[in-house]
């Protein structure tokens, strides 16, 4: 092996590609010609090129579609046909402006406040609106058509599928995906998507009246506080594996008070203060553990003979084995310190088994 890390390849958001598909759409309606690929501006002032998957004309529309390419990035959408069906509009039923946007089938529709979009509106956030507009008055102007007015309606195919493994339901966003992005660009293993999720999770939260939230680092944990922390749905953010940001966040938001759910692991490592808690960014030790555990009491002889367990599952168990509940108690009392620390906020640690569900609350 050379040593040397592949270069991840970056994709394109939904976003962009609904906006490449609308001017596909758009320049085959004014020309009359279908385009096998179409170039769009993007928000930093680049322009990128898209292949059109399809293009096709039936009783005064056009539809085209993009297949979404999200690079490297383990993205539920990558692989989505995102569509635009362009017509002219009807100047005694649209309002009077160039482009009138539409959601279809696959795109979700916004059931509640606190997103960027209004209630009601379809689910196309604002940075992909204006992108869809801009490559559409391109089209426009390529046409000769400078004072037509055109309806746009972006469906994805088998976006109510997709959306089944996001967390827009959670968001209040129904019936299909979200067509997302701020810079047209999916960057390959970001953060950006996950703490974007989170600060949108946290906006309904707010615009919902709530002043306490409940942070999990998976779907076990989160199931777990159900029937036992009296609060809405709304209330639930899935922090992942961004507990630092997720904290942080929570006073940002304008919080009061933390539910923080996670299993041994995790709290094992938000008791040792690593801010992220993915093992790429912050690989457990199991010496750390040990010289944690000795800290907060745990033998010296012990602590040696835990220092050589290959995971901290083999360690939880251990320690419940010797029957030292108490120092798995301590453990989840720090991880209660550093996320009080952290957040500036009061806080309840809930430490989760996928047998037992909560073992201990602090």
């Amino acid at each position: 092996m050379s040593g040397k890390r592949k270069r991840l390849r970056s994709g394109f958001t939904t976003g962009a590609c609904a906006a490449a598909a609308a001017k596909g759409a758009a320049m085959a309606l004014l020309t009359g010609r279908v385009v096998e690929s179409v170039e769009i501006p993007f928000p930093s002032g680049d322009r990128h090129a898209f292949r059109l998957h399809s293009c096709c004309c039936q009783d005064g529309q056009v539809s085209a579609s993009v297949i979404k390419d999200a690079g490297d990035d383990p993205d539920v959408t990558n692989g989505a046909e995102i569509i635009a069906i362009v017509e002219q509009a009807d100047p005694l039923q649209e309002q009077a402006e160039p482009v009138v946007l539409r959601g279809g089938p696959g795109v979700g529709r916004v059931t509640k406040p606190g997103l960027p979009v209004a209630v009601g509106e379809p689910a196309i956030n604002p940075v992909p609106r204006r992108m869809i507009r801009e490559a559409v008055a391109e089209a426009v102007a390529a046409g000769g058509g400078d004072a037509v007015s055109l309806v746009v309606t972006v469906c994805v195919t088998d976006g109510e599928v997709l959306a089944e493994k996001t967390l827009n339901s959670r968001l209040g966003i129904l019936g299909g995906l979200s067509i997302l992005g701020t810079t047209g660009i999916v960057r390959p293993i970001s953060a950006k998507a996950w703490t974007d999720t989170i600060d949108a999770s946290m906006k309904v939260a707010r615009a919902a009246g709530l002043r306490e939230v409940i942070l999990s680092t998976g779907r076990t944990s989160e199931a777990a506080l159900e029937g036992v922390v009296d609060l809405p749905e709304e209330a639930r953010v899935m922090m992942g594996d961004y507990l630092a940001y997720a904290l942080k966040a929570a006073k940002r938001h304008g919080f009061s008070r933390i539910h923080l759910a996670g299993m041994w692991a995790k709290v094992l490592k938000c008791a040792l203060g690593i801010p992220q808690t993915h093992v790429r960014h912050g690989a457990l030790e199991v010496q750390q553990a040990a010289d944690l555990l000795a800290g907060l009491g745990l033998d010296a002889e012990t602590c040696r003979d835990l220092a050589r367990a290959n995971t901290a599952r083999e360690i939880y168990q251990r320690l419940r084995e010797a029957g030292r509940n108490d120092i798995i108690h301590a453990v989840c009392v720090r991880a209660r310190e550093y996320a009080r620390r952290r957040s500036g906020l009061a806080v309840t640690v809930y430490l989760v088994t996928s047998e037992d569900g909560i073992v201990e609350q602090v």
